[in-house]
């Protein structure tokens, strides 16, 4: 108990330097004035991104923590008094998403003025974009898709929302998480979140490229990325583009091992895994993709430490609107590499740590029906105050420890 208690005396002092930086006073309350009381929104929210951060994992939870607090962790935070789980989960099913994005562009925007998200080990800022889906018990016309289980008994609901995640900083914060709507899909709303982040960043040049799986590679994304905002892409490849990706094979698939331009070698458990890059400008300008300029391959090797031998291999290819001497080779294989961060920090963290695909903290049947919101709609919001504070923990690991 000494030690929980002394971790979070750590998270309140963390929060109590960088909760401001949020600007959560101006997140609209959208609860009638009788209702707000005492109970003001800065601090439902605050003690919700403490309860985040010290791994709670539902309003029930959350309520037990504000009770137990230490009165050094009150005065810090202003939480006075215990918070009951139901006000906790009807404001949060009225608050609108878009007003938490405004708070996680405040909180990255004030990172960048500490010097906290300069590019490493690349010369430009690099974003990558993917998606994150986290099933629920109901579904809505918004934020929630209905979905048939896969044996065809019963239905749910599944929250999507597209991840940007800035891949070339040391801490690999979340720039923005923008809800897919239920009628469309990632690809259909890679257009609309790309132009969010960029209204939300342009001013600060935070980043030069975009990269994505193969799910959003596309010439009209392509065309986007590049005619209308000026920046660069790499787009992992595969069978969905069959005539690019018949090409990139053509050029790349035969070249052996001891031909490549870079190499990394990683010891994961019982294996060494070895990774070759492959380039090529022989792709420039095919097709309709006159921006096209460099075709990548990365041939993979699953060695055994105890024998060296080969257990398992794989190629991966992608696409990139970067002249080929725009990097070093051991650059353009960081590049590549980088890409998985939103998937090995970001949603890693949020299922494994937060535990996000299993205590979504709302659940269908607790919600008074005369609550303002829906329950894919508190779902998203407590989605983005996980990023919140997600990133709160990450720049801290990452920059303030460094």
């Amino acid at each position: 108990m000494a030690l929980e208690q002394r971790s979070l005396r750590r998270i309140a002092g963390l929060l109590t330097a960088r909760l401001p930086e949020l600007q959560l006073e101006h997140v609209q309350d959208p609860r009638s004035l009788r209702g707000r009381r005492w109970k003001h929104l800065e601090v439902l929210l605050r003690a919700v991104i403490l309860a985040i951060a010290g791994r709670r994992q539902s309003c029930k939870e959350a309520e037990a923590l504000t009770d137990d607090l230490s009165l050094t962790v009150r005065r810090k935070l202003g939480i006075r008094r215990r918070i009951p789980d139901t006000t906790l989960r009807t404001t949060l099913c009225a608050i609108e998403p878009d007003a938490l994005r405004f708070s996680l562009v405040a909180q990255i925007r004030a990172a960048y003025r500490r010097h906290a998200l300069k590019p490493d080990r690349l010369p430009f800022g690099v974003v990558a974009i993917d998606g994150k889906s986290t099933a629920i018990e109901t579904w809505d016309t918004h934020y929630a898709q209905r979905k048939t289980h896969s044996q065809g008994q019963g239905v749910y609901g599944l929250v999507r929302t597209l991840t940007a995640t800035l891949t070339s900083s040391a801490a690999k914060v979340c720039l923005d998480a923008c809800p897919i709507p239920s009628a469309t899909n990632e690809m259909g709303h890679f257009p609309h979140a790309l132009g969010d982040l960029m209204k939300a960043y342009r001013t600060l040049h935070l980043f030069q490229v975009i990269t994505t799986d193969a799910g959003m590679c596309s010439l009209a994304n392509a065309n986007l990325v590049v005619d209308t905002y000026c920046l660069d892409y790499l787009f992992r490849l595969k069978a969905d583009q069959p005539t690019l990706f018949d090409e990139a094979k053509r050029h790349l698939g035969r070249k052996r091992p001891e031909y490549a331009l870079a190499k990394t070698e990683d010891v994961v458990g019982k294996y060494l895994v070895v990774r070759y890059l492959f380039l090529t400008e022989d792709m420039a300008a095919l097709l309709d993709w006159k921006h096209l300029k460099t075709a990548l391959r990365i041939h993979v090797e699953k060695r055994l430490l105890e024998t060296n031998a080969i257990v398992e291999t794989e190629n991966h290819y992608a696409i990139s609107s970067l002249a080929r001497d725009s990097l070093t080779e051991g650059q353009w294989l960081h590049l590549f590499r980088n890409h998985w961060a939103v998937e090995n920090q970001c949603h890693n963290t949020w299922d494994k740590i937060f535990r996000e695909d299993e205590r979504p903290w709302i659940k269908a049947g607790t919600l008074p029906k005369k609550a303002k919101g829906s329950v894919p709609q508190g779902t998203v919001v407590v989605m983005l105050l996980r990023r919140i504070a997600y990133n709160l923990l990450a720049l801290y690991r990452a920059v303030t420890l460094r």
